[in-house]
């Protein structure tokens, strides 16, 4: 980290991105002038690194406040990962572990600790008076809108952030948050009591996720379908309640599904057990309730499904936006079904609270005008949150599926002229039940002496509920704005009852979703070595015991598996490829494109690559860096190659590639590693088969020698 100043310095050597996102550089701008900042960014939009890289850059200690454990430690593992000296504190470490992190924050040891909001005013000394004693760079308020009252997740033990300007006016302030309206955001600012701040607002457009909406009758076997050509991908699937969350992942396994169940009712253990499972990509599909999401910082979901129809649009927008973190295409599938609507109209019921009635029905309404309108539901999502959108985005279903219009004027006219004779004063499912003819208890004896009383036996009733929200679409009818909603004419259905006016209208149509989504590259990519290179990336999770997107995201080994590195100078170039993992992770990954660039004979595409803009560390530079010094010297104080890496925390072929640096040199004898007689074995392959294909190589030499042989032999035959 030495010598590394500016943002984008450190935005590519540490966490090996090319180029800021968005706003992101005015953000970190802002705060290393030391003024303050409140970020709207949607989820995947690159929140974390708003703090993270001015935290790097600025000489003290960043204190993050965060509301779950989980997202804590997700969060400080990633950090690790890329070689960030990061911690946490929270109540599930014992005395000794946090009075540990407590000493490196006084010797300045840490860059970035992340806390619960109780943590700053709770214990005997509280920690806001701590923190006087170390030197403080930043304060970052991630979940923002849990400080606010007005916001969907109110946390009331937020409040006491107000404490921050009062103890340190003089250190800057970033609140984060994905979701909040005006309200909220006026509410932040007010409760974190920041003057000298700037709003940084970005688009909540995820142009990445694409939308479908289909029937709820017999979703299940719509749902088996579409994870039969998913099988490979981790989603999330959403349910209303508990049980339903049990029932569908109980029929998700007898199906042969990894899926597992996730709600507030499990054990605490169990839930956290099953989270982890699912963060390691060893459950591929979590069956949740709403409980599960927040903090989830996993960014590989590709799809989201809702089950059951979400209580408004906050919700569902910050559902679907846990798809497609690392920005690969993902779909986000919602079954709607009117029955979900009478169950949530009930839900919205608050005793004695009118007014707060009014909003939930009010919030209901629009959650199904998205499902049942005929537009674009991105623009309609967009809209929705204040934003301007073009009326066809061209990845969602009613873009992608545009029905023709037919003449269904007799359709229409048989509807309209069923809300007629039973004076507009019922719902559409009993208005159906007229046209059908039906002998239920609940039909009036009135009614069924009616002339549209059995006039529509010739279709089902869900063609007829179909043709319905069509008018309701096109404003030839409209619904009374109370609990039970009936039915009533408009001026243009008085025009096709009197007046003969034609109406046109699209004919049922059942959504169809695409088998396998196009993932969009400006290149051809190398599909079976893209899942080879994803099980690789899970062994060293596993082995590691992190989860897999922690090591690399997709969008990084999608990088590699279309531009095909085969030298270690080429690594920085790849996305997700900062100096820390590329010393760490950056050899099996190369052997592995090296043995598939030698089995299918193709050459590198790093050619046609933009390469990276700001320079890399040096220790990514070929020659003896600093790291390979210290596992040489180590080496040469007595230790083996596997103690180097079990005290250095690195690989095994990370220590071998150090070594083998110095082979090259003449610095190490090959005779120190190998034999004699397997080095002349070795030379002879390498002679016939090249130095890249290490599996090439393995295979055509006797089992007994090891690949640490072979890479030390390689290394001296390329010097």
């Amino acid at each position: 980290m030495k010598g590394i100043v500016t943002p984008h310095q450190i935005l590519t050597s540490v966490f090996g991105y090319p180029a800021f996102r968005h706003n992101q550089e005015a953000i970190i701008e802002q705060l290393l002038q030391g003024k303050d900042a409140v970020v709207l960014m949607p989820t995947g939009g690159g929140k974390s690194l708003c703090y993270q890289v001015p935290a790097l850059c600025l000489p003290g200690v960043t204190i993050v406040v965060s509301p779950l454990i989980a997202l804590m430690k997700d969060q400080v593992d990633a950090l690790v990962l890329s070689g960030v000296k990061a911690a946490f504190l929270n109540s599930t470490q014992s005395s000794g572990e946090q009075s540990l992190i407590l000493q490196q924050l006084r010797r300045n040891e840490l860059k970035l600790l992340y806390v619960a909001p109780e943590r700053l005013v709770g214990g005997e000394i509280p920690f806001l008076h701590f923190l006087r004693e170390i030197p403080l760079s930043l304060f970052a308020i991630d979940e923002a809108h849990c400080i606010s009252q007005w916001g969907h997740d109110f946390r009331p033990e937020y409040r006491v952030l107000s404490q921050l300007k009062e103890v340190f006016p003089n250190i800057p302030v970033i609140a984060l948050t994905a979701t909040a309206d005006s309200l909220t955001k006026d509410d932040i600012i007010r409760q974190l009591q920041i003057t000298n701040y700037h709003v940084f607002e970005n688009s909540f457009n995820r142009p990445n996720i694409s939308y479908y909406i289909k029937p709820k009758k017999g979703y299940y076997d719509a749902l088996l379908e579409y994870l039969e050509a998913h099988q490979e991908d981790s989603g999330i699937i959403y349910c209303l309640s508990r049980n339903a969350t049990e029932k569908l992942a109980g029929d998700l396994l007898a199906d042969g599904y990894s899926a597992a169940a996730y709600h507030a009712g499990l054990e605490k253990n169990l839930r956290d057990e099953r989270q982890d499972l699912f963060l390691r990509d060893d459950i591929k599909i979590m069956v949740a309730t709403i409980a599960f999401g927040m903090g989830i910082n996993k960014s590989n979901v590709r799809f989201v499904v809702h089950a059951d129809l979400p209580k408004n649009i906050e919700g569902y927008y910050q559902e679907t936006g846990r798809a497609g973190r690392d920005g690969l295409p993902s779909e986000a599938i919602l079954f709607f079904g009117a029955g979900d609507v009478m169950k949530l109209r009930g839900f919205a019921q608050v005793e004695n609270n009118p007014e707060q009635t009014t909003i939930l029905l009010k919030k209901l309404d629009q959650m199904v005008r998205l499902c049942e309108t005929k537009g674009c539901r991105r623009k309609y999502l967009l809209n929705y949150f204040g934003e301007e959108a073009p009326g066809y985005c061209g990845s969602c279903d009613t873009c992608l599926h545009k029905p023709e219009l037919q003449d269904c004027t007799v359709i229409a006219q048989k509807i309209l002229s069923a809300v007629y004779r039973i004076k507009q004063g019922f719902g559409a499912r009993y208005m159906i039940d007229i046209l059908k003819g039906s002998n239920s208890e609940k039909i009036r004896e009135e009614h069924k002496s009616l002339s549209v009383y059995g006039i529509g036996k010739d279709r089902p009733k869900e063609e007829w509920m179909h043709y319905t929200k069509e008018l309701l679409q096109y404003h030839y009818l409209k619904q009374s704005a109370n609990e039970f909603p009936v039915l009533q004419l408009t001026e243009k259905s008085q025009n096709v009852l009197f007046k003969g006016e034609k109406v046109f209208l699209t004919a049922p149509v059942q959504i169809t979703i695409a088998k396998e989504p196009v993932i969009y590259q400006k290149h051809a990519y190398e599909k079976p070595l893209f899942e080879e290179l994803k099980k690789l990336r899970n062994r060293i999770a596993h082995e590691e015991n992190v989860p897999a997107y922690l090591i690399f995201s997709d969008s990084s080994l999608l990088d590699l598996a279309t531009y095909l590195p085969v030298a270690q100078d080429d690594l920085p170039n790849i996305s997700g490829f900062g100096a820390y993992k590329i010393e760490k992770y950056g050899r099996p990954f190369l052997e592995l494109i090296q043995d598939y660039c030698q089995e299918n004979q193709l050459g590198s595409k790093m050619n046609i690559k933009h390469p990276k803009k700001a320079k890399r560390a040096s220790a990514t530079r070929a020659g003896a860096s600093d790291t390979k010094k210290v596992s040489y010297n180590m080496y040469r104080a007595g230790n083996t190659i596997a103690e180097i890496a079990e005290s250095r925390q690195l690989a095994h072929t990370t220590i071998e590639t150090h070594l083998s640096y110095f082979v090259s040199t003449g610095e190490i004898g090959i005779h120190e590693f190998v034999p004699a007689d397997k080095q002349e074995l070795i030379e002879r392959a390498i002679a016939k088969y090249g130095r890249l294909g290490m599996k090439q190589l393995k295979d055509n030499l006797p089992e007994e020698i090891s690949y640490g042989e072979i890479r030390m032999v390689a290394a001296l035959a390329g010097s």
